[in-house]
């Protein structure tokens, strides 16, 4: 026979799961703000114009 889980249990499984989640989510905001790149960084694209060469 099992033995059924209280309401507290629950209760308190499903707070711990979502402070998990939270902390698993404010880590991965971290590490994409620590390697993101500033724009004024990054340069600028060049358009690739050889596909315009035989429209001439």
């Amino acid at each position: 026979m099992m033995a059924r889980r209280t309401p507290d249990r629950e209760d308190r499984g499903e707070q711990i799961q979502a402070a998990e989640r939270e902390t698993a989510r404010q880590r991965i905001l971290a590490q994409a703000e620590a390697e993101r790149i500033p724009p004024d960084e990054t340069t600028r694209a060049v358009p690739d114009r050889r596909w315009r060469r035989g429209q001439q």
